[in-house]
C-alpha cells in the first residue's frame, strides 16, 4: 500500500519536505501517525496525544480532504493512494 502525506507550516520545516510517499506498516491512521512520529522525533507527540488515543491538540490531519475526526478518527482504515494532510494546530491564514 502506498499513501501520500502531505506536510503543512511547522510541520513541513520540521520534516523537510512538503510530501512524502509512506508505505505504512500499520492499517489505520493512528499507525500511520506514530509511525510518522517515530521516523520525525521532532513530531512526537505533536500528532497523536500521550494516551495515543486522539488527535493532539488541534492537529487536523484529513485523508482525502476529509477530517478523520468526520471518519473513524484514529481508527479510521488506511487504503491504497490514500492523501493525507498534516497541519499543525497553530497554523493559519492572514489577519
Amino acid at each position: 500500500m502506498q499513501l501520500e502525506c502531505r506536510f503543512f507550516g511547522p510541520f513541513r520545516d520540521d520534516v523537510g519536505e512538503q510530501t512524502v510517499s509512506w508505505n505504512p506498516d500499520g492499517d489505520t491512521v493512528g499507525d500511520l501517525l506514530r509511525e510518522l512520529e517515530a521516523t520525525y522525533p521532532i513530531l512526537e507527540g505533536r500528532l497523536v496525544d500521550d494516551a495515543g488515543t486522539n488527535l493532539a491538540g488541534k492537529t487536523v490531519v484529513t485523508k482525502n480532504k476529509t477530517d478523520v475526526r468526520h471518519l473513524g478518527g484514529l481508527e479510521t482504515e488506511l487504503e491504497d493512494g490514500d492523501v493525507f494532510r498534516l497541519v499543525p494546530s497553530v497554523y493559519g491564514g492572514a489577519v
